[in-house]
């Protein structure tokens, strides 16, 4: 019995026998039962995998290894209780295998310079993590990441950072107006307007996100999602034929619906019901809708582009090399040709244009580019204006014109005109948009190296977002505010976690946007240019959207149908609804790449309410609603594992009041938290 005894370092357990019914640690190990649900990892061997590759990121693991088939995922699935031990072999003379570490070891979450930790079994890719405030010595850096989310950079690196992190999605802030306001009948001046104001609300509605929401590194913007259906707005029966200020006029109509959809947005948020939305929402439900949203606008991107075939394509192919071809090439430690591969691909393109316009290749004598094709006479001036206009650079006389100071203010476009059928259309776009900042603040918190935001912290954030939306409506950006899902890529590409540098780059926003020649040379991008980058932002956000599969059992054949089966669908059913009783009309005054957005006027829906068929045939034309619908509705209903659905884990509310490095990641400042507990703690 002595060696018995030495070998068990617990004696009230030393009779001889099979394996004991539990092991002591496991007790201990309670604070970390999120664990257990999240796949979490706190001793591994071998090479931890980064997070884009983890194939068990987020996910749930099954209760027994059993479930998983091997040809559903890439590597072998994480063991359900990872802070016990393997079952031992046969006990034989009294002996048993070696117990289980001591207590103290499975409460670690410390990791070694490499990422792993010696002398373990089990061998599975690990979530990054943050360390205990608790521990003496601070553990090396992850891999994938420079700056975590509370870290503070020096001065110099704040500046460089904050300011790469925006030109780095400088595509995604200032496009949206430059698609719109010419659609609206705006001026050069007021799109340069619209874009300062932009400027503005896209730094105002980060740092309250900042402060208040999530608290995560995430922009706050104009978003991709609001594009369809603002340009549905614009193109609304009751809009046409208009001829004096008819700007501001929609942009009155597009006020309204947008503070409506805000306002539902802030309820569904702040009420808790976004807690209870969470159960239906995960990975393949967001992959589907997001990637829609960039699917939608194929008709505009190459329709626009041709109109100046050469700078369009070699636009686009200088995005292309710098994005791809170069992504790899660092100058100065920085993979530069990757971060700034949309403003040095536009950089490059103007330029050459601005050369070939200066030497007169874009110019037809005794031609006016600023003259619609239609009031020429020239016949030689009709076949060639459009060309003059897309390919020169000279044609926006903006930034002449535009003041050097501009204060954008509220009600600046005057009062807000509310619809009922437009704001029940944003509304339901409001919900899209929700959806989309869910997969944004799951990938994001594992990207910074902390864990998953609680159901709580989601809510508070949704509730936050509908706020910016409510004041991007009383500004008059023309669409809605909401996480940017390129931000995700930009964080994975810098490796920039930390929240200061993005709330440094939004002050920066802020005191760009009352420079009124900033906004002005923007807004004298040419056209083709915008169309061409939108084309590469349009496929970044489809691919953004689908790499969310990655949280999911990818080759489930459950999985695959119904994400295919919800694009397909993202497709042609708004295609049916935009070409019903359509006849092709060269005389028509809204340009082809426009047209699929005047569906309420034509629409198969036909009830005794104009307002009903206009929501309607609005809703049912928009390719996310249609495939946030079809992978929702087969989601929840078709039989799958947790684990094979990938369903987005979330950090328990008990147990992350106990973790004292959750509450600084999360916590609201100045003890706003008192405010909203009950957000806090929703369920």
């Amino acid at each position: 019995m002595s060696s018995a005894s030495g070998a068990l370092p617990q004696p009230r357990r030393g009779r001889p026998g099979p394996w004991p019914p539990a092991p002591p640690p496991q007790p201990q190990a309670q604070p970390l039962s999120w664990a257990k649900r999240t796949g979490f990892q706190p001793r591994v061997s071998g090479e931890s995998l980064p997070l884009a590759s983890a194939p068990n990121s987020g996910q749930v693991p099954l209760p027994r290894p059993t479930e998983a088939p091997a040809d559903l995922e890439s590597g072998p699935p994480a063991r359900p209780n990872s802070v016990l031990p393997p079952p031992p072999a046969a006990a034989g003379n009294g002996e048993r295998q070696q117990p289980p570490p001591p207590p103290p070891q499975p409460r670690t979450r410390r990791r070694d310079s490499d990422g792993v930790r010696p002398n373990v079994q089990a061998a599975a890719p690990s979530l990054p993590q943050l360390r205990e405030e608790e521990e003496e010595e601070p553990p090396e850096r992850p891999a994938h990441v420079k700056y975590e989310l509370r870290d503070t950079p020096g001065v110099f690196p704040l500046v460089i950072y904050g300011f790469q992190h925006y030109i780095s999605m400088v595509g995604s802030i200032i496009l949206i107006p430059l698609v719109m306001i010419p659609a609206m009948g705006g001026s050069p001046d007021d799109t340069v307007a619209v874009v300062s104001t932009v400027l503005l609300v896209t730094g105002m509605t980060t740092l309250l996100h900042m402060f208040v929401g999530t608290r995560l590194p995430l922009v706050q913007g104009p978003s991709f999602v609001y594009l369809a259906p603002a340009l549905a707005i614009i193109n609304s029966p009751e809009f046409f034929g208009l001829n004096d200020n008819n700007f501001k006029h929609i942009m009155k109509h597009l006020q309204g619906a947008i503070i409506i959809g805000g306002a539902f947005q802030v309820l569904l948020g702040y009420t808790g019901l976004m807690s209870l939305f969470l159960r239906l929402i995960n990975p393949v439900v967001v992959s589907p809708t997001v990637a829609a949203v960039g699917l939608s606008f194929f008709s505009y991107g190459f329709a626009k582009l041709g109109t100046c075939i050469e700078m369009g394509i070699l636009q686009l192919l200088m995005v292309v090399i710098f994005a791809l071809y170069l992504r790899k090439i660092k100058l100065f430690g920085y993979r530069v040709f990757l971060i700034y591969a949309v403003p040095l691909g536009l950089g490059i393109t103007w330029a050459i244009a601005f050369v070939l316009t200066a030497t007169g290749v874009y110019g037809y004598k005794g031609c006016d580019a600023n003259i619609p094709a239609s009031n020429n006479v020239s016949a030689f001036c009709r076949r060639h204006v459009l060309r003059m206009k897309s390919c020169r650079v000279d044609t926006s006389h903006a930034l002449r014109s535009s003041p050097w100071f501009r204060f954008p203010y509220p009600l600046q476009w005057g009062t807000p005109v509310f619809s009922w059928k437009m704001g029940l259309v944003m509304c339901v776009v409001s919900v899209i948009a929700s959806v989309d900042s869910v997969g944004s603040y799951h990938a994001s918190s594992l990207f910074v190296a902390t864990r998953p935001p609680t159901s709580g912290v989601v809510s508070r954030g949704i509730g936050v977002e509908g706020v910016c939306t409510v004041l991007a409506g009383l500004w008059g950006t023309g669409v809605g505010s909401a996480t940017m899902t390129e931000n995700v890529h930009t964080i994975a590409v810098t490796k920039m976690g930390s929240r200061r540098a993005v709330g440094f780059g939004a002050i920066l926003l802020l005191l760009l946007s009352v420079v009124g020649k900033v906004g002005a040379f923007i807004a004298s991008i040419p056209g083709v240019m915008v169309a061409a980058l939108l084309c590469f932002m349009w496929a970044m956000l489809c691919a953004l959207g689908l790499s969310n599969l990655r949280y999911s059992a990818t080759g489930s054949s459950r999985n695959s149908i119904i994400v295919g089966l919800a694009l397909f669908l993202s497709l042609s059913v708004p295609s049916y609804f935009q070409q019903y009783s359509v006849h092709p009309s060269t005389n028509s005054p809204v340009p082809i790449y426009f047209q699929p957005y005047i569906v309420a006027s034509h629409g198969p829906v036909h009830t005794g309410s104009g307002g009903v068929n206009y929501v309607l045939n609005t809703l049912l034309s928009l390719n996310m609603v249609i495939a946030f619908l079809v992978s929702l509705i087969l989601d929840n209903t078709v039989p799958g594992g947790r684990q094979e659905r990938g369903l987005y884990v979330w950090s328990e509310a008990e147990a992350a009041k106990r973790e004292s490095a959750f509450m600084k990641d999360y916590e609201l400042p100045f003890k706003l938290g008192r405010v909203l507990r009950y957000f806090e703690t929703a369920v």
